[in-house]
């Protein structure tokens, strides 16, 4: 697990880092006494074979994790597939997604092709590309608003890169707060505002 929490921690200080919001949460909770055991963590990719689940689920698989189940979720054209540590129980989950740019326009799917070609070479290795980033030429916004109109994840991978999409918190191992309404109504008492399209739990 140590290699594995090496990955996380850099990952987690990346993403705190642009997210400052975050980290004020997780102390919260661990002011209150609570132990916060992260749930899973997601990323997001192209199906390019230089860029896809196989290639970024490497050094994860280094680190102990192994293939544990596959989803496919027609509307959005995404493919996922998500992997578990061997040993630890408490590790966190880690779900990898890839767009099926096959199933988009010609233009999306040269803008995408395009922009996996900005990626230096040293970056293109597994170990390196989960903390690139956005490891190619500054976005535009016409660009960005042109892969939207099709995709928003693409979008979201244009403007993002290669970061974790989001880590989460296991409820389930929390103490006063054992529920999910119970962790809205913290937050929401300590001034954080949720997103409440389609409603606060989905």
């Amino acid at each position: 697990m140590e290699k594995a929490q090496k990955i996380f921690d850099r990952l987690w200080a990346d993403y705190t880092s642009r997210n400052p919001e975050v980290k004020k949460i997780y102390d919260l909770f661990v002011s209150e006494g609570e132990r916060v055991l992260n749930d899973h963590i997601a990323f997001r990719t192209f199906n390019d074979p230089r860029v896809n689940i196989e290639i970024f689920s490497k050094p994860f698989i280094e680190a102990g994790y192994e293939y544990r189940g596959e989803y496919t979720f027609q509307e959005k054209h995404l493919y996922a597939r998500h992997y578990e540590h061997k040993t630890f129980a408490d590790a966190p989950r880690v779900f990898i997604s890839e767009l099926i740019t096959q199933d988009f326009s010609e233009p999306l799917q040269k803008t995408v092709n395009n922009i996996i070609n900005q990626i230096p070479p040293n970056l293109l290795v597994p170990s390196e590309l989960i903390f690139s980033g956005s490891p190619w030429e500054v976005p535009s916004f016409e660009v960005y608003n042109q892969l939207r109109n099709e995709s928003e994840y693409a979008a979201w991978v244009y403007i993002h890169g290669y970061r974790a999409n989001h880590f989460t918190i296991n409820v389930n191992a929390l103490k006063k707060y054992d529920s999910v309404q119970k962790v809205n109504q913290f937050l929401k008492e300590n001034g954080f505002l949720l997103n409440d399209s389609a409603g606060e739990i989905k």
